[in-house]
């Protein structure tokens, strides 16, 4: 899924109305399995000027980027912070760290060839999905279909639950880029 989908989603899953630090930590739990991404996606493209073609056909699948992605990506790593939040009963930090595992369980089966090690550090195993969010020729059309209607409809909850009009701009904002998002996948890729 798109990154906006990822954050919304989490929100509205895990956000509580009038309790800005929990609705935080859901938005930025759900950013953080793609935050190293856009960390060394960024690092590449605007400090280094890298063709984006071997940021995104080399890099990408190199030992070392996966190696990270397996790190913020794991289901095993996220489930044990979640369980220490719960046994502390840290609001926020269940929210964090169910947002990240939202997003894992989200991103699992729609990753084709870019699938990531959702299970480390107890295997490297990947599941290659036949769907992917965004090529067309896995599917990425209809599921980006799909993802645009279900964020519009989380987004409309999130928003209606929210009371605080900086949580609804946020929102609305990040269900503007996804659809800007969906638009560019859908007739582009």
């Amino acid at each position: 899924m798109n990154t906006p989908a990822h954050l919304i989603l989490g929100a509205a899953a895990f956000g509580k109305p009038n309790q800005n630090h929990v609705i935080a930590a859901a938005v930025i739990g759900s950013l953080l399995p793609d935050l190293s991404l856009y960390l060394l996606a960024g690092w590449e493209l605007v400090v280094r000027g890298t063709n984006p073609q071997i940021v995104f056909g080399q890099l990408y699948f190199s030992d070392a980027w996966q190696q990270v992605f397996a790190i913020d990506n794991s289901f095993v790593l996220w489930g044990i912070a979640l369980g220490l939040a719960v046994w502390r009963r840290i609001d926020w930090a269940v929210a964090l760290t169910a947002g990240a595992l939202l997003h894992i369980a989200l991103d699992f089966p729609l990753h084709n060839e870019d699938a990531r090690m959702h299970f480390w550090p107890l295997t490297e195993w990947r599941f290659y999905s036949p769907w992917s969010y965004w090529d067309s020729a896995s599917g990425g059309r209809v599921i980006g279909v799909m993802e645009l209607v279900l964020v519009m409809g989380a987004a409309a909850f999130a928003i209606m639950r929210f009371r605080a009009w900086g949580w609804r701009a946020l929102i609305a904002a990040l269900a503007a880029l996804q659809g800007y998002t969906f638009y560019q996948w859908y007739f582009f890729f």
